[in-house]
């Protein structure tokens, strides 16, 4: 079984934002595996099958700084362990649109990977990150992730959201060093000369 939790803030005004683009690809992992999800007071949760492999989805689990006492009870109700999980979430420090996979690893100034890290009293799970780019210089990078993408800004990002999905894919069957050897590379433009 793998818990895969997709960070970010509950209730309409988030919908869309930068920080909420782990939801965005839980919501798209539930889709492409039919998976039903439910609310569950803030929580959106699904439980299904990705070929053998039991998968339980989650995402919006609390406020994005408060997320790691709830996911640490979603752990101890599915008696899973750190390393069961698979937390995808925004990433400042990616371009935008690019995709990482990292095992283990400090918050890197994300107060939702934070906050998981002190409740679990570990580091050691499995981050899918998406890259939302940085802020201009004068702009507070609080006020930057949680405004929503521009319609430019959500063309560069919905593949990358498509491709985490490819990944948690390839997590679940071929575990982590294969998904980050997969995955963990730019992609050439369509256009590149393959000369």
């Amino acid at each position: 079984m793998r818990l895969i939790v997709g960070l970010g803030n509950p209730g309409a005004a988030y919908v869309g934002t930068r920080h909420n683009v782990g939801i965005d690809v839980i919501a798209r992992a539930a889709a492409r595996w039919r998976i039903p999800l439910g609310t569950r007071g803030i929580a959106v949760r699904g439980s299904g099958r990705l070929g053998s492999i039991q998968m339980e989805l989650a995402g919006t689990l609390d406020w994005m700084n408060l997320t790691g006492p709830p996911l640490k009870g979603l752990l101890r109700e599915f008696k899973l362990t750190p390393e069961d999980l698979i937390l995808v979430h925004d990433d400042l420090d990616l371009e935008l649109g690019r995709l990482r996979i990292k095992q283990g690893g400090g918050p890197g100034g994300h107060n939702g990977i934070k906050s998981v890290i002190e409740a679990l009293g570990t580091s050691e799970f499995v981050r899918v990150k998406i890259g939302i780019g940085r802020p201009a210089p004068r702009q507070d990078p609080a006020d930057y992730v949680l405004a929503a993408f521009s319609k430019e800004e959500r063309e560069i990002v919905a593949p990358c959201l498509d491709r985490a999905v490819d990944a948690l894919e390839c997590l679940a069957h071929r575990g982590t060093a294969v998904a980050m050897n997969q995955f963990n590379v730019r992609e050439r433009p369509a256009d590149a000369d393959t000369r």
